[in-house]
């Protein structure tokens, strides 16, 4: 499952994989995006984009279009 699939504030997942390349696959390791970690979604905004996610805790805001490219697992 992509992490933009996740859409209910709460659920739990565990990264698997990252799709990313080059600067974009730099940025999101840099930001904690690494294989195993545990992410919670805290909420959407309005319009759906960006969502706000809780990861070794902190908060970070993602596009959807930066999402789409994090595999998880829902815990």
């Amino acid at each position: 499952m992509r992490l933009d699939e996740v859409t209910k504030s709460g659920t739990k997942c565990k990264i698997v994989s990252i799709k990313a390349t080059d600067a974009l696959r730099t940025k999101l390791l840099d930001m904690g995006f690494v294989s195993g970690a545990d992410i919670e979604v805290v909420r959407e905004a309005p319009l759906y984009d960006p969502m706000e996610l809780k990861i070794h805790r902190y908060l970070l805001s993602l596009r959807k279009s930066e999402a789409c490219l994090v595999e998880v697992d829902i815990i």
